[in-house]
């Protein structure tokens, strides 16, 4: 579920080739499903309290699998991005869930552990996306990256119904029926006014409405749906919830996490392929140690973070994600190699596997199993709205800063060109700055193409002036957008202060299972 958020972007210039697709379509393949999904998590959390969190689990899962392959058989951009839509659907469903079911089934003293293994699949999946997608369509076909699902979706169903105990609410629930209207509502006007801004240059979208204004609908909104919740006798999301103040903060980290990493890891992604010329795949390959070592890290601190708490796993995780993207940052040259960044994606990795398994479970420790549904659903969502913001605002902050950088190093380049070429390169890079970078096959923001009847000798030194303009732009825009998600690694890792050391117990009490009934024998 999480690879399908990013394994998408390596394959667009293969599907705009293969289905013809235009710019708007080509955006909205890649956004529907992460619309849909980030708008339908607290909803779908709050379905598995009240009808199970198995059967939701295993119908996402289906709808998911099957929308897969209809991706991947898409004869034309509509039908792909209808499919995307659905499959979009179906991972919200099962999401939510999976943390339910480990809170239900675990023991508060192996949860950590168990939230371990959940995290290093969750820390794995966030970078290894381009990696995978970037074989998949080099090797086979960009309908592969949607046909890989399909086997891993039926093993997994088979599994859910031999393996998942099928929990249910001793009692019956009514549905919030208001609530999941003004929490969509909100919520898609919030993550639709973030997704799209770029696209729409923070201003008008239709007639007098522009972006800002949507996405402050969409805060009203949700303030009004917050404010509901707390007349409503069985809520959509139990405000009682953030009480708590490890959930809370935890909640705010997601944000801040996501936040940092997909803010870091979209200028890096354009610098590999569109400065250094990689490939997609190669670029995947490049950021595979951080993915490796996050893998072999979170299993370990989630183990620990059961025997001594998360706290400072988190504080340590947190700082260390920082510094190695911080090392990386400053690494990073013009003509810099895969190996030169090795040493601080180790780095990063070590913190994001210290993170996301002390995190969770710091997060889901103190949550009572009938609302772990809820809880979940709320924890998703706020990892995926800091993901649509890290994306968005450090998009932003890259392309004003990239206006004005290749403008800059424009100006001071161009005195090597004859006078009356100056003023149109000039302008070339100055509207490249404003209008935005494409990257994908083929393309690469350092190649310049120079406009046709220059004589020999000016064309050539415009193709060479033109590429260190564009490296050395490019790379004064990107530290300094980085500069923003690198900060709020910190920020977050001092917040972890105030987090509530555990208690210590011996096992959980069989009393506390009482309010779940076990349906058809799978207890």
């Amino acid at each position: 579920i999480l690879l399908d958020t990013t394994i998408v972007n390596v394959a667009i210039p293969s599907i705009i080739d293969g289905l013809k697709a235009s710019l708007d379509q080509v955006l909205w393949i890649l956004n529907s499903y992460l619309l849909v999904y980030a708008v339908l998590l607290i909803t779908a959390g709050r379905f598995g309290d009240l009808y199970g969190p198995r059967n939701l689990f295993a119908l996402g899962l289906l709808i998911f699998t099957v929308s897969s392959a209809v991706c991947g058989f898409a004869q034309d951009p509509n039908q792909l991005i209808v499919a995307r839509i659905v499959q979009g659907f179906g991972g919200a469903l099962l999401t939510p869930q999976t943390l339910a079911v480990i809170n239900t089934i675990f023991p508060p003293e192996r949860r950590g552990a168990a939230f371990g293994i959940w995290g290093a699949v969750a820390g794995v999946a966030a970078v290894a996306g381009p990696t995978l997608g970037g074989w998949l369509t080099t090797d086979f076909s960009w309908r592969w990256i949607f046909y890989v699902n399909v086997p891993i979706g039926i093993l997994a169903l088979i599994a859910t119904f031999a393996i998942i105990p099928d929990l249910r609410p001793a009692r019956s629930h009514r549905l919030d029926v208001l609530g999941v209207l003004l929490s969509s509502i909100g919520l898609f006007l919030i993550v639709f006014g973030l997704i799209e801004g770029q696209r729409y240059d923070w201003g008008v979208i239709w007639g007098p409405i522009n972006i800002y204004e949507v996405i402050a609908a969409g805060v009203v909104v949700f303030a009004i749906f917050i404010a509901w919740e707390r007349f409503v006798s069985e809520p959509l999301i139990p405000l009682d919830l953030f009480r708590i103040r490890n959930y809370s903060l935890m909640n705010w980290t997601s944000i801040a996490l996501a936040f940092g990493m997909f803010g870091l890891f979209f200028p890096i992604t354009i610098y590999l392929q569109s400065v250094l010329g990689m490939s997609a795949l190669r670029a995947g390959l490049t950021m595979a140690p951080m993915a490796g070592t996050s893998m072999l890290t979170a299993p370990w601190a989630g183990r620990l973070a059961d025997r001594i708490g998360g706290k400072y796993i988190l504080m340590v995780g947190l700082t260390a994600f920082g510094i190695g993207m911080a090392l990386l940052t400053h690494a990073a040259g013009p003509t810099s190699q895969w190996y030169d960044f090795t040493p601080y994606l180790v780095i990063a990795g070590f913190g994001m596997g210290c993170t996301f398994a002390p995190m969770t479970t710091v997060a889901m420790r103190n949550i009572e199993p009938r609302q772990a549904g809820a809880a979940s659903g709320v924890f998703n969502t706020t990892r995926q709205v800091g993901a649509a913001l890290g994306s968005s605002v450090v998009g932003a902050v890259l392309q004003a800063r990239l206006a004005t950088s290749l403008h800059d190093n424009a100006v001071a380049q161009a005195s090597q060109l004859p006078a009356a070429f100056r003023g149109r390169f000039i302008d070339a890079f100055s509207a490249a700055g404003r209008n935005g970078l494409q990257v994908g096959r083929g393309q690469t923001g350092a190649a310049v193409n120079p406009p046709p009847g220059l004589p020999e000798q000016v064309k050539a030194t415009v193709l060479s002036i033109g590429h260190d303009v564009f490296v050395n732009g490019f790379l004064d825009a990107m530290r300094q957008s980085l500069v923003v998600p690198i900060v709020a690694m910190f920020i977050a890792a001092a917040s972890c202060v105030l987090i509530e050391r555990r208690k210590r117990v011996s096992a959980e009490p069989v009393q506390q299972r009482e309010p779940l009934a076990a349906a058809g024998g799978g207890s």
